[in-house]
């Protein structure tokens, strides 16, 4: 899915209970009485949801609204980590993540996978290792060895878990030295945002780095830079696409209706404008939609932090 991550500012998530809704009879709109009376959502900026398409949220958020029959409150998050944290509150019931935020979701608030915008043909979705096109002396991963290189950061699924495991798997490197200085890189740095990254890269201010490699094919569509300036010297195995979850302890026939309402949603500017394809739309994502992405966590120990 092709869309551009833009930095922003760290949004206070300060979410607020509102009224119930009634539906058009008059009567409450949950027949079950511990259905929420407001729901809230929180869409994270990356490369599958851009901050620029948050103004394009508000036909989703009606259709929702609609729907279940209770209003629906959307707000717009760059940090997981704070995310994760109202959820684990119970101050925030959807969220869009990683698989690496998932499974801190997951832990911490005992998330549930929903559903996942999904392109007709599937998405073809990995990280790119890239340095300067004129750089000869990196050609391949086993080239980054000494230099300077650019994670996005420690959250990001494409950003740092999977090009790292990569690196670990094919480099035979150990995961718990991989940030220390001359262990393998002479220093890493985290971003913050694959455009970051790739900017960084082109402008000589990081000797390699990893990147989405969707992110590069549309910072270049856009103009905003040469791909020229760049070259790839290795990929990662493909990534699950960002996916919708939701929080666990809501109501089973609640998370049902839910799901049910997203996978409804047929507005085809919507997918167009956000997902690149008129035709994509949301798909309930199965349990073990994100075990491959559990392997790679385990190649790098990060869920033992995340269970710490």
């Amino acid at each position: 899915m092709k869309n551009v991550m833009k930095k922003v500012m760290l949004p206070l998530l300060l979410v607020i209970l509102l009224a119930a809704c009634n539906t058009a009879e008059g009567e409450t709109s949950a027949e079950n009485n511990e259905w929420p009376e407001s729901m809230t959502l929180v869409q994270m900026p990356d490369e599958n949801n851009p901050t620029e398409a948050a103004s394009m949220h508000g036909a989703l958020k009606e259709h929702l609204t609609e729907e279940l029959g209770i209003e629906v409150e959307e707000h717009d998050g760059a940090s997981y980590a704070v995310g994760i944290e109202a959820m684990a509150a119970g101050n925030l019931d959807v969220m869009l993540g990683s698989p690496m935020s998932y499974y801190q979701a997951k832990e911490k608030a005992g998330a549930e996978l929903l559903v996942t915008p999904t392109l007709p043909e599937g998405s073809n979705y990995y990280t790119s290792f890239i340095t300067q096109a004129d750089n000869e002396e990196i050609n391949s991963i086993e080239d980054l060895e000494g230099t300077n290189f650019a994670f996005v950061n420690a959250a990001s699924s494409s950003g740092y878990l999977y090009p790292k495991a990569t690196l670990v798997q094919e480099l035979d490197l150990d995961p718990d030295k991989m940030e220390q200085s001359g262990y393998f890189f002479a220093n890493v740095t985290f971003s913050e945002g694959h455009p970051n990254s790739l900017m960084g890269v082109s402008m000589g201010d990081f000797e390699a780095a990893a990147v989405a490699h969707s992110v590069i094919e549309m910072t270049a569509e856009s103009g905003n830079f040469n791909p020229d300036d760049i070259k790839v010297i290795g990929r990662t195995q493909d990534i699950p696409d960002a996916s919708y979850m939701v929080r666990g302890d809501l109501p089973e026939d609640f998370k049902q209706a839910l799901q049910d309402a997203f996978v409804s949603f047929e507005d085809e500017s919507y997918f167009e404008s956000l997902h690149g394809d008129a035709k994509a739309r949301f798909k309930a994502t199965e349990p073990d939609y994100y075990d491959s992405a559990l392997e790679s966590l385990d190649t790098i120990n990060a869920l033992e932090d995340v269970q710490e």
